[in-house]
């Protein structure tokens, strides 16, 4: 048995400090790097690419809108042609910092309001998948579990990776509970591992109203920016491999260059 921890990185932007890229990456399979849209400089982001090559950590461009003062969890109309350009624009950036790095981008996660809009909206949904189409259709697509999102881009001739979240707390029909409500993020890291080791071995999650809701994924975000982050995480995967759930990236890292 074998799962994907994905956590997000590269989000430090000038003075501004966020997260523990060094320990998270002693941890995550794959790095969802930021690409200076919501979050992230470019001398950052090279330093956060050149330690994942390092550790033999995949790693994906985290895509988003732009939205700095928001970090990206701001919702937003974006015209289709500006959005496509967006989404090439931040994966070119980073494929450019990667090559210097001594690594590859495999694939694209979509960050906040950009990834929870795309999950539902298809006409966003499209043009995120044209633009990853145009710039290098061998990417793999993260998406929400069970989201339309996941057979929309199958369709269309993409590689998709279903994910599930470690510190989110989910609705009955799959869908993660809002951030703007009680309960929607989970701090207790114990009762964290123990609901992803179920993930992993059985397919479920308990929702918020306690009733048992399937999630099949592939990979699970472990998020490395809020208090006790590193530890929880630590204790997810420890969980898993004691219980015999292999962690490795969903990616083939056989052509690192």
């Amino acid at each position: 048995m074998q799962i994907d921890l994905n956590g997000d990185l590269g989000e430090c932007l000038g003075a501004w400090r966020m997260g523990d890229d060094d320990a998270m990456l002693g941890i995550v399979s794959s790095a969802n790097v930021a690409c200076g849209f919501h979050a992230g400089d470019p001398a950052g982001i090279l330093r956060t690419l050149r330690r994942a090559a390092e550790r033999g950590v995949a790693v994906g461009a985290h895509v988003a809108y732009p939205d700095l003062v928001g970090f990206g969890r701001r919702n937003m109309d974006v015209a289709s042609a500006d959005l496509q350009a967006d989404v090439v624009y931040q994966i070119g950036a980073l494929q450019a910092l990667a090559a210097v790095a001594g690594t590859l981008v495999r694939y694209v996660k979509p960050h906040g309001a950009l990834y929870n809009t795309i999950a539902h909206d298809e006409r966003q949904a499209r043009d995120v998948i044209a633009a990853i189409q145009a710039i290098d259709p061998s990417l793999v697509l993260v998406g929400l579990a069970g989201s339309p999102l996941i057979g929309w881009a199958r369709a269309s001739g993409l590689r998709t990776v279903a994910e599930a979240f470690a510190d989110r707390a989910y609705m009955p029909d799959g869908s993660l509970v809002s951030r703007r409500e009680k309960g929607a993020v989970l701090h207790d890291a114990h009762e964290v591992a123990e609901r992803m080791l179920r993930l992993a071995t059985q397919g479920v999650v308990t929702a918020i109203d306690g009733s048992t809701v399937p999630i099949q994924a592939d990979s699970v975000c472990v998020h490395g920016d809020s208090s006790g982050a590193v530890e929880m995480a630590r204790q997810v995967r420890a969980l898993l491999e004691r219980s015999g759930v292999k962690i490795a990236p969903f990616v083939d890292l056989g052509g690192a260059p």
